[in-house]
């Protein structure tokens, strides 16, 4: 599963990053790194880009850098709000 998958509401356990360059090294800025927790906030009216809280910040990722953060095969900590 990856994070652009995550409905609002739910969470996901980071597994791995399969991005590069500048976006890898962004995402691992804000704290995306193996075993922090997400959670999927919200999605714009058009479903792209999504909020994400992550360690205390709401951020907002488009699809096309979300899916190259893989979660957990359980990761999946339970949806609804």
């Amino acid at each position: 599963m990856t994070l652009n998958e995550l409905r609002p509401g739910e969470k996901g356990v980071v597994e791995k990053l399969e991005t590069e360059g500048s976006m890898r090294r962004r995402l691992q800025d804000i704290g995306v790194i193996s075993g922090t927790e997400l959670e999927c906030v919200g999605r714009s009216p058009g479903g792209d880009p999504a909020a994400y809280f992550i360690k205390g910040a709401v951020i907002a990722l488009r699809d096309e850098d979300s899916r190259g953060v893989h979660l957990k095969a359980n990761g999946s900590l339970g949806g609804g709000v």
